[in-house]
């Protein structure tokens, strides 16, 4: 009876060791398979930012390719900067109309012209001539005949040179003014082909910082020491 029950347990103990043992290598087995797919994990990568887009919205309104991109440090003075050309554009344009109005008011009343069909050329001509015939005198002695106005239908006559030149002031303001909104304009312009090149180069050091921060892996492993436990570890490996 004594070496019926030594046999049991020693049976007992020899399945119960066994499947301790089988236990073991299937976690060793499921560890190293971690490892083999943890090497090779890759985090998922957020979507990049667009160059295309980053110049369209900088085209659209400076500033706004910065902001997409993620960095309004420098596109908020663009748009502030926008905001102020387009106003003076707006104002020197109201301003130029506005003695354009004027002279051409001023020469129908004080020259006698009549306003129809008349183009800039003629309006600047007029501030330079007291009238119609002097200037085509001037034109015959340069034997410019094909440049002389028809006495009729391009008439003026400012009497003296003070209305001339009152009316001189009020073109040249006129004209100055209009340079100005030619000024603003060409600001307009380079604004935002300044965006659009500060765009691009904020969308390519995202795009680049992206994959830099993105090219990391995790790895699993067992450490197995002589003299000591058995420890597992855990190992973050990050690509500059």
């Amino acid at each position: 009876m004594k070496k019926f029950l030594v046999a049991l347990i020693l049976i007992s103990s020899t399945q119960l060791f066994a499947q301790k043992q089988i236990s073991l290598f299937e976690v060793s087995n499921n560890l190293l398979l971690e490892q083999h797919e943890n090497n090779n994990y890759k985090a998922p990568k957020t979507d990049k930012k667009s160059v295309g887009l980053a110049i369209l919205y900088s085209l659209i309104l400076p500033g706004m390719g910065e902001l997409y991109a993620g960095d309004y440090s420098l596109g908020k003075y663009l748009t502030i900067a926008d905001g102020v050309f387009w106003g003076f554009a707006a104002g020197f344009n109201i301003y130029g109309n506005w003695q354009k109005d004027n002279y051409q008011s001023y020469a129908a009343t004080q020259a006698g012209v009549s306003l129809d069909g008349k183009d800039d050329l003629y309006f600047a001509t007029i501030a330079d001539y007291v009238d119609v015939e002097q200037y085509n005198r001037i034109q015959e002695l340069n034997r410019d005949f094909g440049e002389r106005y028809g006495v009729e239908s391009h008439y003026w006559n400012w009497g003296d040179n003070t209305n001339r030149r009152e009316y001189r002031n009020m073109w040249t303001s006129s004209e100055s003014a209009y340079n100005n909104v030619r000024f603003a304009v060409g600001a307009l312009i380079v604004n935002r082909l300044v965006s659009a090149i500060n765009a691009v180069r904020l969308v390519a050091r995202y795009n680049k910082n992206l994959d830099e921060e993105m090219s990391w892996n995790v790895s699993v492993g067992i450490d197995n020491k002589p003299n000591l436990p058995t420890s597992l570890n855990l190992n973050f490996n990050t690509s500059f």
